[in-house]
């Protein structure tokens, strides 16, 4: 055979390989796990799309994140019911109400195993939960917060009462404080998850409590009002803000000691070890039993807890540069 032949047909077994091991993985079935969410037009959900991706690579699967921009739990049950459709491996979703159980146990009624992130439903079908434990948060931020404020002084909290994740930071907080006996609970704020109602919140607190030393918040809402209001009266760096999330406006202000620190979420690995709870129960089963599955046994964790982490000055530009990375 002349060279010139022999190098055109090495040239077209190579492209086939590569179509067959590389980019035809997808195209010729490989297997499918699908994130479903909401919100994901907060920059909060860039690590955890980002994340879900790096997972798929190292696991050498095709991952899919689905799900509505806004908070709308009618387009992401829609989105669910369609990833159902799709027959995937496995499901995560973001469990954030109890309107999502019956769509759960319908995909593992399915015989798709779904795993719950971020928010759990117990009471579902759902194979095991990996997140936050959510009074940790609370309770790391309180110890922090406390630190800052040198042990004394009153406190307020910005928080989202009556919805279970957000009342478990606050005990998490409340409790930290019993350590502090000078340091007493003042009042709740209710943001409503929204910017503008955080901001006066907090600035309606500080008028009623003029001597205000910190500021105890269960999400990025609470603490981006408070340092807000903090700045807008003239009190940045001397009332304490301790936050939630590592949100690039938060970063910002601690950046400009606006915000003592913020309590960090392990974000971008929760996809990653939500997938892991799904390609082993799928792949790697340890044998509780000769057929676990006919059994009706589980043989994974039911809940995975991931590291809570706190961003200050010391580490900021660790996790700056991270979210860049993130962006879409």
């Amino acid at each position: 055979m002349k060279p010139r032949k022999l190098l055109a047909m090495l040239l077209v077994l190579s492209s086939f390989f590569i179509f067959i091991f590389g980019v035809g993985n997808t195209a010729f079935g490989a297997e499918e796990y699908i994130y479903v969410s909401c919100m994901g037009n907060l920059e909060f959900f860039n690590a955890h799309k980002y994340g879900w991706k790096w997972a798929g690579e190292r696991l050498g699967v095709k991952t899919t994140y689905v799900g509505p921009a806004e908070y709308d739990l009618n387009a992401m049950t829609a989105a669910f019911d369609q990833a159902i459709a799709k027959q995937p491996k496995g499901i995560v979703v973001f469990a954030v109400e109890p309107v999502l159980t019956p769509t759960i146990n319908k995909a593992v009624d399915a015989g798709i195993p779904v795993v719950t992130i971020l928010g759990d439903l117990p009471d579902s079908k759902r194979l095991a939960f990996v997140g936050s434990h959510q009074y940790t948060l609370g309770f790391l931020g309180g110890k922090r917060l406390a630190d800052a404020m040198n042990g004394k002084g009153k406190v307020a909290v910005l928080s989202i009462p009556g919805v279970k994740m957000f009342d478990d930071r606050e005990e998490g907080f409340r409790a930290a404080f019993k350590d502090f006996p000078g340091i007493s609970v003042v009042q709740v704020g209710d943001t409503r998850a929204d910017t503008v109602t955080a901001i006066n919140v907090a600035k309606d607190i500080m008028l009623r409590h003029p001597d205000l030393a910190g500021f105890a918040c269960t999400d990025s809402t609470g603490g981006i009002g408070s340092a807000t209001a903090a700045e807008e009266t003239g009190k940045a760096g001397k009332v304490k803000i301790v936050s939630m999330d590592r949100n690039s406006d938060v970063l910002q202000k601690i950046q400009k000691g606006v915000i003592t620190g913020t309590v960090v979420q392990n974000d971008a690995s929760m996809p990653y070890w939500a997938l892991l709870v799904l390609y082993n129960h799928v792949h790697n089963q340890p044998p509780l039993t000769t057929n676990n599955s006919a059994a009706q046994v589980s043989s994974e964790p039911d809940v995975v807890y991931t590291s809570v982490n706190y961003a200050d000055k010391s580490n900021l530009k660790y996790f700056l540069d991270a979210n860049k990375m993130y962006k879409p």
